[in-house]
């Protein structure tokens, strides 16, 4: 068997194959580009295009696609051959510098908000050489940024390179005035941990809801769900064995460092984590990730749902975004140490990261906002939707001194005692983790907890790159002009920590007197998409955004009209399906049911005289069933129509939240009592017993 170190990164055009395959001074000259961002010479970028199409023609590739991020949510990508017509008639294969660099995919088919007319077709994509290109069915693919014709970012990954730009500089500042001048670059990294669900492709193929939209639009709850908590870290069934098995495997090839893989809470459910690497890399990587779980499934009669809320009444899922920062020099700037009281420069970065997310609440909830994970945010298995902190017990201890002027009492750790002898002791960690809180300190990151699954990291890791930056940038800005540094620096660390100490809560964040208690702190309680999406464009959030050239207000404004789209569109797909399901699926399901049930009452009076007293119930209860079923069928038409002929966005969005979602709740709550009552042969489709049990 070909071992995992033979084959991990085989189809990546990655350093070694770099190395191997570039002269000297181009190598040299592309790794400049990539570690500190200095321009690429086209010569370079021939050099580099001539050797990556060897290697992929080596590997059996015939296309080339440059591969970049719209605002559609998935990826997107257009397949060009390296055939060129040679002169005899045959063909040579040519791919060069130009090519790399640039493509030209239509830009007025993609999301645009606004910045572009359907007329105005061009756009451009454009080669981002920090993340490697790889090869996949036959094609290499070129990660690349997209743009518009006059430099609008069309994509999440230019706004995304910008916020790791803005804060590299800001924090080169900070790091400068501790004395540190070695360090060249700093660059955040993330770890995304990736929640699905797997079913059985024959019983997804016969339920419209799963096909057209990703989650169940109907289904009542089985005998079995999630409550005995059997299913979480359990012994992974053979089946999903094997695929886990088959996925690890294709992600190895494409050098995604898959490293951790267990059952979720919910029946099938489960998780993939990989190892931490630059944000824009990880984002490459959980893009890739998330397509290529969902093509092994069909390999093994599954399908994959990243759907943050498949099922009701069972846990949703999410994809948690471990977030970091450190330099060059491998130090982690989050890193506590052993004495975080004493260590100064981690405290100020701390500071700066409590600030950020305090004055920028808004944009990091709207960042994680759309129609599914309205679903899943503040139910028992999400953190809620008020923004809070979790640092622990230590570190606010350590804060509340600073905080007060008074010593701090921190003793060593503490060694865990389990009362067994053969046991290995070990110490304890500085905290307990907290799966309630939306944004955690975890030991030397934070975890972002609100990511649906089906999201993109980017979005997140924008506007939280962005803030830490702005955030930074104001602490520089005040202590570079101090003569007493280290007084100044402790005065700001202290004024920071009782400014913004609201936002931080170390408690559950699944009890409701929590919300009652944020409110009175004043922090923000943003509960849908329709809420939380029209605050990118209050005007702190312009100005800070624009300022650090993360996006232009034109940009700011589109965002959010192509995400509130997306939330009115998803909703509306949504309505229409079920609408569909209930008037040829589950009313005439129930209704043959009922009139079977009926003649058989027909029949058993006629010989018996009985008096069918239960038959009798059940068909007059399906009976009023079907008749709620066809008024809410139609109240949910009704309120279709209506949102069609809305043409404010932010309008339609709320009539979305207020009118449409909770017609469409109406319609479910009936058609799932009458499941409840129809036998399960007339049941059109696999019931939620069979999907959530059946692998």
């Amino acid at each position: 068997m070909e071992k995992v170190t033979e084959y991990f990164g085989s189809m990546v055009f990655d350093d070694r194959i770099m190395k191997a395959t570039l002269s000297e001074k181009v190598y040299k000259s592309l790794k400049r580009t990539i570690d500190r961002g200095t321009p690429l010479d086209i010569s370079v970028a021939n050099a580099v295009a001539a050797a990556m199409k060897d290697w992929a023609i080596e590997k059996g590739a015939t296309h080339y696609t440059h591969w970049f991020q719209p605002m559609t949510g998935v990826t997107a990508e257009k397949h060009d051959s390296f055939i060129s017509p040679a002169p005899d008639g045959r063909v040579i294969m040519e791919f060069s510098g130009k090519e790399l660099v640039k493509g030209e995919p239509d830009a007025s088919s993609f999301p645009s908000g606004g910045l572009r007319a359907t007329f105005e077709a061009r756009g451009y994509t454009a080669w981002d050489p920090t993340s490697y290109a790889f090869i996949k069915d036959g094609t290499l693919y070129i990660p690349t940024a997209f743009c518009s014709y006059t430099g609008e970012a069309l994509d999440k990954k230019v706004p995304l390179l910008r916020s790791m730009e803005a804060i590299n500089k800001q924090a080169l500042r900070i790091l400068k005035l501790f004395g540190n001048t070695k360090v060249k670059s700093v660059k955040t990294s993330v770890g995304p941990e990736q929640e699905y669900f797997l079913v059985d492709r024959e019983m997804w193929k016969k339920r419209k809801d799963l096909i057209m939209t990703g989650r169940t639009l109907f289904g009542a709850m089985p005998p079995k769900g999630q409550e005995m908590d059997d299913h979480y870290f359990g012994s992974i069934k053979p089946r999903v064995a094997e695929y886990m098995a088959d996925l690890d495997r294709e992600l190895w090839k494409l050098g995604i460092p898959a490293k951790t893989k267990h059952n979720e809470v919910a029946p099938a459910q489960h998780e993939l984590a990989p190892i931490y690497d630059t944000t824009n890399i990880a984002a490459d990587h959980n893009q890739l990730t998330m397509e290529v779980m969902q093509k092994v499934a069909q390999r093994h009669g599954l399908v994959c749902l990243l759907h943050e809320k498949p099922f009701a009444g069972v846990n949703g899922s999410g994809k948690h975004n471990n977030w970091s920062i450190s330099t060059d020099q491998g130090e982690n700037l989050l890193s506590p140490g052993e004495t975080p009281a004493e260590n100064a420069q981690f405290l100020l970065f701390l500071a700066a990261v409590i600030k950020a997310v305090d004055d920028y609440q808004d944009l990091l909830r709207l960042s994680v906002a759309t129609a599914g994970n309205d679903h899943r945010l503040g139910a028992n298995e999400a953190p809620p939707a008020v923004i809070s902190i979790f640092l622990g017990d230590e570190l606010t201890a350590v804060l509340d001194a600073i905080e007060t002027d008074t010593p701090y009492g921190g003793t060593a750790k503490e060694k865990m005692k389990l009362g067994v002898d053969v046991l290995p002791q070990f110490s304890k960690d500085s905290t307990d983790r907290n799966r309630t809180s939306p944004f955690a300190f975890t030991g030397n990151k934070f975890e972002f907890r609100m990511l649906g699954s089906s999201n993109s990291i980017s979005c997140a890791n924008i506007h939280l790159n962005a803030a830490v930056a702005e955030v930074l940038k104001q602490f520089a800005d005040e202590l570079e002009t101090v003569s007493d540094f280290n007084a100044s620096l402790h005065e700001l660390i202290k004024r920071t920590i009782k400014e913004h100490k609201r936002i931080i809560f170390n408690g559950n964040g699944y009890d409701d007197a929590w919300i009652a208690e944020a409110e009175k702190r004043g922090l923000m309680n943003l509960k849908t998409t329709a809420d939380a999406m029209p605050h990118i464009c209050d005007k702190k959030n312009v100005d800070m955004l624009t300022a650090h050239g993360i996006f232009t207000e034109a940009e700011i404004f589109s965002r959010r009209d192509i995400m509130l789209e997306n939330y009115i569109k998803t909703v509306n797909i949504e309505a229409v399906t079920m609408i569909d399901m209930a008037r040829k699926e589950i009313i005439p399901a129930t209704a043959k049911f009922a009139a079977d049930t009926a003649s058989a009452v027909a029949v058993k009076k006629s010989v018996s005289k009985a008096a069918c007293k239960y038959e009798t119930k059940l068909v007059t209860e399906l009976s009023e069933l079907i008749d709620e079923m066809d008024t809410a069928a139609s109240e949910l038409e009704d309120a279709v129509a209506e949102f069609r002929t809305i043409e404010v966005i932010v309008d339609a969005a709320d009539f979305i939240r207020d009118t449409v979602l909770p017609a469409m709740d109406k319609l479910r709550s009936a058609a799932d009592k009458a499941e409840t009552l129809t036998a399960e042969s007339y049941w059109p489709f696999p019931a939620y017993d069979k999907l959530l049990f059946g692998v």
